[in-house]
C-alpha cells in the first residue's frame, strides 16, 4: 500500500503524517491489518529495536475521588465494588513498588485518586518517592496526582521524581460530555506545568468511549503538538456502576489500528499500551508489541491484569525482550536533551525540529484505564475472542490483592 510506505518514510525521518493519512490507517480493512501492523512495526523497531518497557503501578489511595470522569471506577457516584482506602504510608508503597521492581519493571507510577494533591499531599508522595529511590538504585518513579497548582511540579521533581502522568483522554471538543468538573484546558496547563519543572511528561487517551475516528485523530495530533516523552494508550474497560458501562464499541483489529496510528504520529515517542489490553486486544496482546514499546506489568489500580508471569512470557514468546534498567529507553535525540520535553520549546513528539505545540484519569490514572465491572476470578484469563463484538464481561476483575490489602501483589 502507497499509504503504508508513506508512512514508514514519514516515520523513520520523525515527520508527522497529514490527518487524512492517520485517518486512513484506522479506516484500513482487517484484511489489511497486518500490513498495517509490519508498517507500524518498521517504525518501533527502528527508534526502539525489540525492547520493551515495564512499568509498575502502586495505587497510593483508592476510590473516593469529587471528580466525575465518567470512564473511572474511582468517580463521584461510582458504584463499582472497588476497593477504597486513604494513603499508603511510604515504607507500604516503598514495599508494593519492590515487587513490580522484582518482576522486571524499570519505572514505578505513583498514584492517587482526587481533583489534585494539597501541599500536604506533594509531602507525603516526596517522602514516598524518597523511600523507594533509596531502597532501588536506578529506578524512575513517575507521579501522576491529577491537576498541579503551581510550585508543585518543581517540589516533586527536587524530591527525586523523573516523570508525571496526565493523560488528555479524548479530543477537545468531546472532552465535556465525559467530565465536567474540569476542563481540557486544565489537564493541558497541568502537562505545561511538568513541562516546565524538567519534569518527563507521560500523556495520553483512552480509546472507547464512543469517540469518532476525528476524535481519535485529534487527541493524537495534540498529544504530538504537547510532546510527552511517553503516550499511554488505555482501551476502556466499561465498569459496572459507572455511565459508560455499556461502552463496549472495541475489537481486536480496532485496537491494533489505533496503536499503529499512535505510532505513525508520535514516531520516537515510548508509546505504553495500558489499561484494557487483556479485555479488548485478548489473545492479539503479542502483536500490539510490534506497535508499542511499553507495557504495565500485573494490575493496574482498582482492576486485575494478566498475570505478570504471562506478561514476561508474551514478551519472551513474541521474539522482545524486557528493558534494564541499564538501558536509555528514548532514542539519543530525546534522550539528550534530558527525557523531559519542557527543554523542546515549541516542538513536537514526532521531531524537535518542525514546529508543534494535559491527567488525571480516575483520579489521577497514571496511563491506565480503571473499570472494572462486578466480581470475577482471581486473575484475568487471556480468552479467545467473543463471537462477534459482545462484551466480554468475563474478562474484568476487580483488583483484591496488592496496595491496600494484605495479599501479595501481582507482578
Amino acid at each position: 500500500m502507497n499509504l503504508l510506505n508513506t508512512l514508514v518514510d514519514k516515520g523513520l525521518r520523525r515527520e508527522s503524517p497529514t490527518r487524512e493519512e492517520a485517518l486512513a490507517v484506522l479506516a484500513t480493512s482487517d484484511d489489511d491489518l497486518l500490513d498495517v501492523v509490519a508498517a507500524a512495526g518498521k517504525v518501533r523497531r527502528h527508534w526502539f529495536g525489540r525492547r520493551v518497557k515495564l512499568n509498575y503501578l502502586v495505587n497510593l489511595k483508592s476510590g473516593l475521588c469529587p471528580e466525575d470522569c465518567s470512564y473511572c471506577s474511582q468517580r463521584l457516584g461510582s458504584k463499582a465494588d472497588i476497593l477504597k482506602y486513604t494513603w499508603l504510608k511510604p515504607d507500604q508503597a516503598s514495599e508494593a513498588a519492590a515487587a513490580g521492581l522484582a518482576g522486571g519493571a524499570k519505572r514505578v507510577c505513583l498514584v492517587a485518586s482526587g481533583r489534585g494533591p494539597t501541599d500536604r499531599d506533594v509531602d507525603r508522595v516526596s517522602d514516598t518517592i524518597k523511600a523507594i529511590k533509596e531502597q532501588n538504585e536506578g529506578v524512575e518513579v513517575c507521579a501522576c496526582l491529577g491537576l498541579l497548582s503551581d510550585g508543585q511540579a518543581e517540589r516533586l521533581r527536587e524530591a527525586g521524581a523523573d516523570a508525571y502522568n496526565h493523560n488528555l483522554n479524548t479530543s477537545e471538543a468531546t472532552y465535556g460530555g465525559i467530565t465536567t468538573t474540569h476542563t481540557y484546558a486544565d489537564r493541558v496547563d497541568t502537562v505545561h506545568k511538568a513541562h516546565a519543572a524538567g519534569l518527563s511528561a507521560c500523556s495520553g487517551l483512552i480509546a472507547g468511549m464512543g469517540e469518532s475516528d476525528e476524535d481519535l485523530v485529534d487527541v493524537v495530533f495534540s498529544l504530538r503538538e504537547l510532546d510527552p516523552d511517553s503516550v499511554p494508550v488505555n482501551f476502556l474497560i466499561p465498569f459496572e456502576g459507572t455511565p459508560l458501562a455499556k461502552e463496549w464499541n472495541l475489537t481486536p483489529q480496532r485496537c491494533l489500528r489505533i496503536l499503529a496510528m499512535v505510532r505513525f504520529v508520535c514516531p520516537d515517542v515510548e508509546v505504553r499500551i495500558a489499561g484494557g489490553r487483556e479485555v479488548h486486544l485478548r489473545t492479539m496482546q503479542p502483536l500490539a508489541l510490534h506497535l508499542a514499546n511499553s507495557i504495565f506489568l500485573g494490575d493496574y489500580l482498582t482492576s486485575e491484569g494478566q498475570a505478570g508471569k504471562a506478561d514476561l512470557e508474551m514478551i519472551a514468546d513474541a521474539g522482545f525482550e524486557v528493558e534494564g534498567a541499564d538501558q536509555v529507553t528514548l532514542p539519543e535525540h530525546r534522550a539528550a536533551a534530558g527525557g523531559a520535553c519542557g527543554s523542546h520549546e515549541g516542538s513536537g513528539c514526532g521531531s524537535h525540529e518542525e514546529p508543534g505545540c494535559g491527567s488525571h484519569q480516575g483520579g489521577g490514572v497514571c496511563g491506565s484505564t480503571e473499570a472494572p465491572a462486578a466480581e470475577a476470578p482471581e486473575s484475568v484469563p487471556v480468552a479467545a475472542p467473543a463471537a462477534g463484538n459482545e462484551p466480554r464481561t468475563d474478562l474484568v476483575a476487580v483488583r483484591r490483592r496488592g496496595a491496600g490489602t494484605d495479599l501479595a501483589p501481582n507482578a
